[in-house]
């Protein structure tokens, strides 16, 4: 089932969510129903709080950084094939090796797309939806910049809060356009200002 995302402005995306455990009610058909929300949003990462819910979850697939390169593949790609991750209550032990900018968007935040400065290099311990426990994994390039911009979530945290005052300023009026629906949006959202579904 396709959820609605939910859009900048709602007090679920600055919050910090809370661990789960394995009974969890309907956590199966959750991780489904968010790979299908994602696909049909075209994203490459969605986080509970994405989707209204708290929780310290979240899915990945990098598959698409793949289909956009050209005949010289960027090394930071490597490791993206097959990367499709569910993460459960995952921990970012380390962020290391040179930051690198890249432009990001968010699917919470439509319509914006901004450069980033992130490190290219994390160590995580987390669970997968089989609640396997995978301890120190090391992801590099794009597979850690996706989990780090899915971490955020988790941590209340936006890619537009890596920004500068500045940038942040000049981006009020797209922000609070997007908190109110003002925006084509090609995928349904729940827009917090606005008290409708797209």
């Amino acid at each position: 089932m396709i959820l609605p995302i939910v859009a900048y402005g709602d007090p679920v995306l600055k919050k910090v969510a809370t661990e789960i455990d394995q009974a969890f009610p309907n956590l199966k058909e959750l991780i489904d129903n968010m790979f299908e929300t994602m696909y049909n949003a075209q994203g490459v990462g969605l986080a509970a709080p994405q989707i209204g819910q708290s929780i310290r979850l979240f899915i990945v697939d990098g598959t698409p950084f793949l289909e956009d390169e050209d005949e010289k593949p960027d090394p930071r790609t490597v490791g993206l094939e097959g990367f499709k991750k569910v993460f459960i209550n995952p921990i970012i032990h380390s962020e290391t090796g040179e930051e690198w900018g890249f432009n990001e968007g968010c699917l919470s935040i439509p319509k914006i797309r901004e450069e980033v400065y992130r490190k290219e290099e994390i160590c995580v311990s987390y669970y997968d939806e089989d609640w396997n426990f995978y301890e120190n994994v090391i992801f590099k390039g794009y597979a850690a910049r996706i989990i780090q911009h899915e971490y955020d979530h988790i941590e209340g945290i936006l890619f537009t809060d890596h920004l500068s005052i500045l940038k942040r300023k000049l981006l009020t009026k797209k922000l609070t356009n997007i908190s109110k629906g003002v925006i084509p949006v090609e995928y349904r959202m729940k827009f917090p200002a606005a008290k409708k579904f797209k």
